[in-house]
């Protein structure tokens, strides 16, 4: 176009004075419009461009909306995912609490069941104490009524010692009324057998109490093999019912 302008402002070139025939010159107007024509080709060309434009034009609407389109699906799935992981979450979380339930119910077994054998093992060790001592009891027991016979036998050799001494005394007396010559020899020979007698009544009467404090000792250790017959007859029912 500029070239055009060019051609068209320039004037046409003088030609020689001495020339006779001078050729016919188009006017500057139709020289202007020649060139400023394009051809057919060019304006092909020039229709090419526009319709790449228009493609480009045509691909940028479309593009927003498969990028929504896009966007809707993709916030489709994002909430669809969301709310499976919730679920998923809640079922975690609630299997988590029932998990945790049963651990507590377990560990709430397992400590009654540890309880259970705890109280279970005092009360063997006390029924195997109440046993140990009622066997100790007993061997005190038979002790002491063995201790009783031995100062029974006794008492009862104390008593025939009195009794011989006794009728010997009564010997004694008889000879010495019979015997007034002999009277001072009794007399002694009395005194004898009468202190005898008395140390013999002295150990008979200690031997009494001896005896007195054995069978006391024996009621005792009776009484306490009761109780702790009683106590152990106690302890084994309830140990009887836990079974």
């Amino acid at each position: 176009m500029p070239e055009a302008s060019a051609s068209a402002s320039t004037p046409p070139p003088a030609l020689p004075a001495g020339d006779p025939v001078r050729p016919a010159l188009p006017a500057p107007g139709a020289t202007a419009r020649k060139e400023a024509t394009p051809p057919a080709k060019t304006r092909t060309e020039a229709a090419a461009p526009a319709a790449t434009d228009r493609a480009p034009r045509n691909r940028k609407s479309v593009l927003p909306v498969i990028l929504g389109a896009a966007c809707v699906v993709l916030l489709i799935a994002v909430l669809v995912l969301r709310s499976k992981l919730g679920e998923r979450d809640r079922t975690i979380t609630e299997n988590q609490n029932r998990a945790n339930q049963y651990e507590a119910g377990t560990a709430l077994l397992q400590s009654q069941l540890d309880a259970a054998k705890a109280n279970a093992a005092k009360l063997q060790s006390q029924i195997d104490e109440n046993k140990a001592a009622s066997a100790q009891l007993k061997s005190q027991l038979n002790e002491s009524q063995a201790a009783a016979s031995d100062l029974q036998g006794q008492l009862d050799k104390t008593k025939a010692s009195a009794d011989t001494f006794q009728s010997q005394a009564e010997d004694a007396k008889v000879a010495a009324i019979r015997r007034q010559g002999e009277v001072e020899l009794a007399k002694a020979q009395a005194a004898v057998l009468q202190a005898q007698l008395d140390e013999a009544r002295a150990d008979k009467a200690k031997l009494q109490k001896q005896l007195d404090d054995d069978r006391a000792n024996a009621n005792a250790l009776q009484q306490k093999l009761d109780q702790a017959n009683a106590q152990l007859a106690q302890l084994q029912k309830p140990a009887a019912k836990k079974k």
